[in-house]
């Protein structure tokens, strides 16, 4: 059950990421193509991606046993005694009645599931019914279906599906050159795929605007090729208009009508987007190199002594082992790399290498890739040469061969690989700022109990305030061209009503002076978080160097007790160094936090600009 949270967590938080750099970046870029390609490679990697782990294999020294006679005798005679004297009562205890939340959860992800697992049967059933019993006209690769309801037009797959009766000449030929190009590139796999994903995150309200997203991108590369293939742009476009009155459609198919009419008309007269803009689409790949760094990376721990027997026992006939001492020269690691890829097609990677006065190793990362795509890392860091490491070669029965990367003896300093904290602003919610480093565990001795560092702050969470929407119901409806074009009144009146449309469609505006407001919320909101994390920082650096004092008091202490040459004083100076590390994180963390807020205000006021910059466009192109 664990497992399958994790999952949904990993994978939502993808889909979440493709999301926001499609809504933040790509949007308003005229890539249609792309952009169909690149909200369906989330989809995919969000279900992928969070089953690619790699392992990391760290050794540590085995724990020791700690074995006193007296005690465990007096513990069974007591025990003993325990039980001979109490044998006889009956004891009943009575288990408390606790809830299961985690069969709770899943019973309501399985009500969810089941709901629009009928809701999708039933517009299959749906799309069936208007099809059912229809006279089919084939025309190249397209079935056209002509009935009589009252529907919006749409294809499913090759099927091309309109009433028409309600429709003119010219107005019927760019509704099915538009839906031609739906069913050419076989748009309806990229609605199935969405409506899937629907039903599999239902819970997930990112993924129902992700749906969105892609079906509004369908219809934009749609209209891109409809008009292309149309001498009058502008017909099409009172063609749209016209086509907002049938709100009738079946679910599961690419409709004509869409509710956001007036974006399809900006985009099909937007410019298009400078090649230069295609970086856009290489800004996720620092995110999702950060998620598997930081989520998809297991390390293992491996006691040094079942290593030494594991050596031992695989030392046979079909085992070959390749040893690195202090003494391996860069040429001989150089031939050894080689030889791995040449003859066993094993990848192995020896980085961070040093070396002291005396031209020994005092530093090394070793890296195996293995076939089945997993990791094996050992990195050495230390001031005095290192111990002999081994990469041994098994080869069982069936010809498989097994690499295990192995030492002798035990490193000095063995040391995880450090990762770096990426930062993904999302705009949408503040709760996403970057987190902060945790802090490293000090040590473990016995009879001494190490002072814990105080917990970081964290930047004050909480949802911002929605963003206007635009209202669109105050939008003037369009005049109806008369039926017949040669009655010469009737155009005059017709012209004359379209002179005044499109007066009123040059003064309908959504509500900037709303878009103003919430620019001027959101910075209020963001000012006052910052502050209030800024006097928590302080009080954190305060405690830290309360938390330095009680170190250095405790180290003299165990410098008293256990002397400068224990392994425990070994451990102390690297978390030492682990310390300080974490303080210039911390440092950074706060820059980071500050960098984020200003961030915040910056998108308030962009918000601001991109609205006046929309209308002023929009009122250019009209004059154009």
């Amino acid at each position: 059950m664990e497992a399958l949270f994790t999952f949904i967590i990993k994978s939502g938080s993808l889909i979440a990421l493709f999301y926001f750099a499609y809504y933040f970046l790509l949007r308003k870029e005229t890539f249609f193509t792309s952009n169909r390609y690149f909200l369906l490679a989330g989809l995919i990697t969000s279900v992928v991606l969070p089953f690619v782990i790699y392992t990391k294999v760290v050794w540590v020294d085995p724990a020791p046993i700690l074995y006193s006679p007296v005690v465990q005798n007096a513990t069974a005679s007591v025990s003993h005694n325990y039980v001979s004297t109490y044998n006889h009562l009956p004891v009943v205890e009575e288990e408390p009645f606790e809830i299961n939340w985690n069969l709770v959860s899943l019973a309501i992800y399985a009500i969810g599931f089941a709901a629009f697992m009928l809701k999708f049967a039933i517009d299959f059933y749906s799309l069936n019914s208007v099809l059912k019993g229809k006279k089919i006209k084939q025309q190249e690769d397209f079935k056209f279906v002509d009935v009589t309801e009252n529907i919006a037009p749409f294809s499913y797959f090759d099927y091309i599906v309109y009433n028409s009766s309600l429709y003119s000449e010219t107005e019927l030929q760019s509704i099915l050159e538009h839906e031609k190009v739906h069913s050419d590139q076989h748009h309806t796999i990229d609605v199935i795929i969405s409506r899937i994903f629907c039903i599999l995150f239902w819970f997930n309200p990112i993924i129902w605007l992700y749906k969105k997203a892609i079906l509004q991108n369908l219809e934009f590369i749609a209209d891109n090729e409809a008009s292309k293939k149309l001498s009058d742009k502008k017909a099409y476009q009172y063609t749209l208009l016209k086509i907002t009155t049938h709100e009738t459609c079946v679910a599961i198919t690419n409709h004509f009508y869409q509710s956001l009419i007036k974006k399809r008309i900006v985009m099909l007269n937007k410019n298009q987007s400078k090649k230069w803009n295609y970086w856009k689409y290489y800004a996720v790949i620092p995110a999702l190199a950060a998620f598997v760094f930081l989520f998809q990376i297991k390390t293992i721990a491996q006691e040094k002594k079942a290593l030494a027997e594991k050596t031992a026992s695989v030392k046979n006939e079909d085992t070959q082992v390749f040893k690195i001492t202090k003494s391996t020269t860069d040429q001989e690691l150089k031939d050894l790399t080689t030889k791995l890829k040449s003859e066993h097609n094993i990848d192995v990677v020896i980085s961070d290498l040093k070396r002291n006065s005396n031209n020994e190793i005092t530093s090394i990362k070793i890296q195996i890739v293995k076939e089945n795509g997993k990791k094996q890392i050992i990195q050495v860091n230390s001031t005095k040469a290192i111990k002999d490491c081994s990469i041994v070669l098994d080869t069982n029965d069936n010809g498989a061969k097994n690499v295990t990367l192995t030492t002798e003896e035990s490193p000095e300093a063995p040391t995880m690989v450090k990762t770096q904290n990426v930062v993904i602003t999302d705009f949408k919610n503040s709760a996403d700022a970057p987190e902060a480093p945790d802090a490293p565990a000090p040590p473990s001795a016995p009879g001494m109990v190490a002072p814990v560092p105080p917990t970081p702050p964290v930047f004050p969470a909480g949802a911002l305030p929605p963003a206007p929407a635009i209202d669109m119901s105050k939008m003037p409806k369009p005049p109806r061209a008369p039926r017949d074009p040669k009655d010469k009144v009737s155009m005059a009146q017709f012209e004359k009503e379209m002179a005044e449309f499109e007066k009123k469609m040059e003064k309908f505006q959504p509500n900037i002076d709303a878009m103003s407001a919430y620019g001027d919320a959101v910075e209020e909101i963001m000012s006052k978080r910052e502050a209030i994390f800024e006097k928590q920082m302080e009080q954190y650096e305060i405690a830290m160097q309360k938390f330095n004092m009680n170190m250095d008091k405790f180290n003299i202490d165990m410098k008293m007790k256990f002397g400068n040459d224990s392994d425990y004083e070994n451990n102390m100076k690297q978390y030492e160094l682990d310390m300080r590390r974490y303080e210039l994180d911390m440092k950074q963390h706060e820059k980071d936090m500050k960098e984020h807020a200003k961030q915040m205000k910056q998108h308030a006021k962009d918000m601001k600009m991109q609205e006046r910059d929309r209308r002023a466009a929009e009122k250019a192109d009209k004059k154009a």
